[in-house]
């Protein structure tokens, strides 16, 4: 038994990455729900997570966090999906990943980093805003 993959269980993988960044959120879910990891990795240490924050799909990212996305999860370039989100400027879906419990420190491009460097004022305030908002003690919220 070899551990390589074929040609199609590749397109199939390349194809679900897609889903992510096109915001396919229905195919993607139903994939994740029939078995594809949902913390599913490109060789850049991008995660299907960190791929829709990036394309700025609420609603996808949302469906992830649902399915236990990892959103600590760092790529080979020391960012997570709410920096990603953060340098889009995309205030639904840092929200969304904020009341998840996204760190905005973690990673060498966290979250607060991107939004000072790239001088985000607006993005800088939802993080703080965010931080001042008392958390549920039964654990991430999922609020809209």
């Amino acid at each position: 038994m070899t551990d390589e993959l074929t040609p199609d269980e590749l397109d199939y993988l390349h194809d679900t990455f897609d889903r992510a960044r096109e915001g396919d959120t229905a195919a993607l879910a139903a994939r994740v729900d029939a078995g594809v990891p949902v913390d599913l990795t490109t060789a850049q240490g991008d995660t299907l997570l960190i791929l829709a924050a990036y394309h700025q799909h609420e609603d996808t990212v949302r469906a992830l966090l649902a399915r236990s996305a990892d959103h600590a999860r760092v790529n080979d370039k020391g960012q997570t999906a709410l920096s990603a989100a953060v340098f889009r400027r995309a205030a639904p879906v840092v929200t969304a990943l904020l009341d998840a419990g996204a760190d905005p420190d973690l990673g060498r491009q966290s979250g607060r980093a991107v939004a000072a460097f790239f001088e985000l004022p607006d993005m800088a305030d939802l993080i703080e805003r965010h931080r001042a908002t008392p958390v549920d003690p039964d654990g991430p919220q999922l609020r809209r």
